[in-house]
């Protein structure tokens, strides 16, 4: 067990606590394709807490290496972008959109994809491994999906409807990248 508390392990406990977050993340995608959107977010939070713990655990242990900012990266655009994106899709777009604003709403959709990508992306080439700045510039991925659940969470309860859902998916989309100021947990 020693692998879980050495910092070049791929396995060290950091790391094993971000494959929790890809696997709620992979479990969400799933319950997503069966239209159970209650056990989808359950697990889609879950992993948001597996998120928070890896980057705690691995700088309080010393853990951080780049193979882990790497993996939490590629955790971060599964529950934190594509998850969201795909509930949105599949539980506000699909069911009440057709013909041209179906189209819209996937345009915006791989616009919001995209933009979480650049963000992670540009995050990973500008941050040293174990580094916290005080700032994020742009809304981070976690946040910006807490966003999108929100927005879900109005359209779901006929607050916003789905034509709506698609200007605050742009809107978000945008702020990841934006220089707009997020103060570090």
């Amino acid at each position: 067990m020693k692998f879980l508390w050495t910092p070049s392990s791929h396995f060290n406990l950091a790391n094993m606590f971000t494959f929790v977050n890809i696997t709620a993340g992979l479990l969400a995608t799933y319950f997503i394709t069966q239209n159970n959107f209650t056990v989808a977010i359950i697990l889609a939070w879950i992993g948001g807490a597996f998120d928070i713990f890896d980057g705690k655990i691995a700088r309080k242990y010393k853990l951080s290496n780049e193979f882990g900012v790497q993996l939490d990266s590629f955790a971060d655009f599964l529950s934190f972008v594509l998850v969201p994106v795909f509930l949105i899709f599949q539980a506000s777009y699909a069911p009440s959109l057709h013909g041209f604003w179906l189209i819209l709403a996937a345009i915006a959709s791989i616009y919001y994809v995209i933009s979480g990508l650049r963000r992670l992306i540009h995050f990973n080439l500008h941050t040293d491994a174990g580094a916290v700045d005080k700032y994020f510039t742009g809304v981070p991925t976690p946040l910006g999906a807490i966003l999108l659940w929100l927005v879900y969470l109005l359209n779901a309860y006929e607050i916003l409807p789905a034509y709506g859902v698609i200007v605050c998916m742009l809107l978000i989309g945008w702020s990841l990248n934006s220089t707009i100021k997020v103060k570090h947990p």
